[in-house]
């Protein structure tokens, strides 16, 4: 597959394994509404803030939306745009591999970008999802009034889309609405008791043997599939449709034979790649959002309409599927999650992160009834809680810094044993078993006792207590058992007998690479 490169790219495909592995500490102040919600806002850089979530939401993420600096060379007020072609590139490619980590088996990342860097990202995406994974290149609508000094109207973005899974995804996704403008597509022509109906092709695309039969209309004209197609079903399932009334031969009878399908028999349809601004709304609109919620004085000027991610977020997710936009911006995408019930994950890397996002949270917690809420009952609620990026859980020598809190701790080691998020939540020192390995950690007086008899130290009471643990947890539990320590106070025979692979803190405690 042909790569793209670029001067720094040996160095940059390292960068999100260089990057620190930082502690989230939760600022409540700056929280809101019912803090036990599930939705976070963290401010600090978005590479760092990704390394930070992977030990409790790699692989759960149904859904990332982001919507990158687009490289135009102009300078914007909250983001420095105006970033050399290579530095654009540096930027994207290890927040797109941590991304890529963050995903669930049947999600979809869908970013927005313009033809600026939009062919150039379509590449790195190939590489770093893989070009089988790419979904679709959507083409939204941004503006309809037309611009009669350019050479050419730019009156389009694309969003990206790829999934992790694309067999997985396209099983989970939600076909969009029939909204007005499609049903008038509906009619009645025969007072048909069953309503409103569309008649659509009964032919298919090449020529098969068993689909080639005559077919005999009201008023006596043969009909056979037109050179080089089909009839799109076996001769007993059109008798069955026909028997039912569902074979339409035009008003006067003599048509080529047509399907009937009835409005309420259709439950959406499939997306198509072409978003027009009347179904999602354009940038207008989602200046008047952005402008009724901070004032006119706003200064966001590539806002996303709130019906542009809605349709996203509708597509991607269901209610209480995880949410994330790593570049948040003014908050739409947390916003319109809020109002869709869907858990959500929002970094923003500048102060905005406190005078816009959790401003414009905190409305939506309190029932704003811009953008969306109207069309989806949103009459407010939920809450989510703010971090910001603290202390290196590693120093530069990778040693553990010995502030860490257990859960944190508890989290990297389960995810570099496991390589999956750890749901936490455990009382005492088993972190849990998955597959053939269960995985311990005896840190921080986890049982109340520093002693080496009760506390960090792996003695033959400790061990009965983990056993005991992996008896209620995991019965039958027949694998490996690795316990993290300060010291084991078993002999090495012991530790071999009782297939426990000790390993000890914070020297065995790895920074993840």
């Amino acid at each position: 597959m042909p790569i793209l490169s670029w001067l720094t790219r040996d160095e940059d495909l390292k960068a999100a394994g260089r990057a620190p592995y930082r502690l989230l500490e939760e600022d409540p102040s700056l929280g809101y509404g019912d803090p036990a919600a599930g939705n976070m806002l963290i401010q600090g850089d978005n590479l760092e803030a990704l390394k930070a979530l992977l030990p409790f939401y790699a692989g759960r993420v149904k859904c990332i939306y982001i919507d990158p600096p687009y490289n135009t060379r102009s300078a914007f007020d909250d983001y420095d745009d105006n970033l050399e072609h290579s530095r654009w590139l540096a930027m994207m490619w290890p927040r797109l591999e941590l991304l890529r980590e963050l995903l669930a088996e049947d999600g979809s990342i869908w970013v927005s970008i313009d033809d600026n860097e939009g062919h150039y990202l379509k590449v790195v995406m190939d590489e770093v999802f893989g070009r089988k994974n790419f979904v679709a290149n959507l083409t939204w609508q941004k503006r309809y009034s037309r611009d009669n000094n350019a050479s050419i109207g730019d009156v389009h973005e694309h969003i990206l889309v790829y999934a992790r899974y694309p067999e997985k995804f396209k099983d989970a996704r939600n076909k969009v609405s029939i909204d007005d403008r499609l049903a008038r597509a509906y009619s009645n022509p025969n007072n048909d008791p069953k309503g409103a109906w569309q008649s659509i092709s009964f032919t298919g695309a090449e020529f098969r043997a068993n689909m080639m039969y005559p077919i005999t209309a009201p008023n006596g004209t043969v009909h056979t599939p037109p050179p080089g197609r089909h009839w799109a079903a076996l001769e007993p399932e059109y008798n069955r449709l026909r028997d039912e009334g569902r074979i339409w031969f035009g008003r006067d009878g003599t048509g080529v034979p047509r399907v009937v399908r009835y409005l309420s028999e259709v439950d959406g349809l499939v997306p198509w790649s072409w978003w027009p601004h009347e179904e999602v709304g354009h940038t207008g609109e989602a200046k008047q959002e952005v402008n009724s919620i901070f004032g006119a004085s706003a200064s966001f000027s590539t806002p996303k309409p709130e019906r542009l991610l809605e349709r996203v977020l509708h597509i991607a997710s269901n209610p209480g599927d995880i949410v994330l936009d790593s570049f948040l911006g003014s908050g739409t995408a947390a916003a319109v999650a809020q109002k869709m019930g869907r858990q959500y994950i929002g970094v923003e890397v500048g102060n905005q992160a406190v005078t816009h996002c959790a401003l414009r949270l905190n409305k939506v917690i309190d029932g704003e009834q811009g953008g969306i809420s109207q069309s989806v009952g949103w009459t407010g609620g939920g809450g989510f809680r703010f971090y910001r990026l603290g202390a290196p859980v590693f120093d530069e020598a990778g040693r553990l810094n010995a502030g860490i809190a257990f859960d944190v701790l508890a989290g990297h080691i389960w995810f570099s044993e496991r390589g999956a998020p750890w749901d936490g939540g455990k009382d005492g020192p088993l972190l849990g078993a998955s597959g053939d390995r269960a995985v311990a950690l005896l840190y921080n007086g986890v049982l109340g006792d520093k002693r080496p008899e009760g506390g960090n130290v792996l003695t033959r009471p400790v061990l009965a207590l983990i056993r005991g643990a992996l008896a209620r947890t995991a019965p039958g539990f027949d694998g490996e058992l690795s316990v993290y320590g300060e010291r084991s106070a078993l002999t090495p025979a012991s530790l071999e007998r009782e297939r426990i692979t000790f390993k000890q803190t914070p020297y065995d405690v790895k920074a993840r690479r």
